[in-house]
């Protein structure tokens, strides 16, 4: 029984650390389903403009953020550790909740992981969340060293590259997670947070080798979970690969 409840509090809080909602929770929500194959244009569309709009404006987040800690720098008044406790803060932030900044419907559930078919191998729902917190923990830690190689800039390739990055993955998240398009989510989790997370991985370790190395684990994760969402799509009913259009229903 302690150790039932251990798990319970465990899990409450991975849950509320990366704002996941519980089953319970999402109950209220509208459902939709397909009724045909017929490509849902009006949600391309809408997924591009809002990934397009969520990476404008992080990348505007970044200027800013890089005026501050210029302020900070050249007030000799202020410890030096100040500016790197921000960026470390800031980089938590984009890393947990980026969705923030995004115009999509980027409820975090574990309704549809839950309710689909799944290969025996895959990981419970649990592992998810925690996984996910290792993973923005060594984000911060290597977005920060990647930022001190920079001299404090914060708009620069690699990081415009890593907010590219999280973009994808919120965008990601609407279309499995929150609408369930079980196709749609196939070419878009690996051309987007899988082959994006490769490329950052690429590009923070040509800047510092020890942010890239940190930051590959994150790769490795990206592909057991691309291969999972593959499974998923194919034990399924293997949909159409791309957004078909959806009916909503109470």
């Amino acid at each position: 029984m302690k150790q039932s409840n251990n798990s319970g509090i465990l899990e409450k809080f991975v849950n509320t650390v990366m704002g996941v909602k519980n089953g319970k929770q999402q109950q209220s929500r509208q459902t939709s389903i397909s009724t045909g194959k017929e490509v849902d244009i009006k949600a391309i569309l809408i997924y591009k403009l809002g990934t397009i709009l969520q990476i404008l404006t992080m990348t505007v987040v970044l200027l800013g953020m890089e005026k501050l800690v210029m302020l900070i720098d050249h007030n000799s008044s202020i410890p030096s550790w100040v500016s790197t406790f921000l960026a470390g803060l800031f980089f938590a932030v984009l890393s947990i909740r980026s969705r923030i900044f995004s115009l999509l419907d980027n409820t975090r559930s574990g309704q549809t992981y839950d309710q689909v078919i799944r290969p025996k191998w895959a990981p419970p729902p649990l592992a998810f969340p925690i996984v996910w917190m290792i993973i923005a923990v060594l984000r911060v830690i290597s977005s920060v060293l990647i930022w001190q190689q920079m001299n404090h800039q914060f708009l620069v390739l690699p990081l415009i590259l890593f907010v590219v990055h999280l973009a994808l993955g919120d965008t990601w998240n609407t279309i499995f997670t929150v609408e369930r398009r079980l196709g749609a989510a196939v070419p878009v989790v690996i051309l987007g947070p899988w082959l994006s997370a490769l490329v950052v991985t690429a590009v923070y370790w040509q800047t510092n080798p020890y942010a890239g190395m940190i930051l590959s684990f994150s790769c490795v994760w990206l592909t057991v979970a691309a291969v999972l969402v593959f499974r998923i799509w194919q034990l399924n009913g293997c949909e159409p690969l791309y957004p078909l259009k959806l009916t909503s229903e109470k």
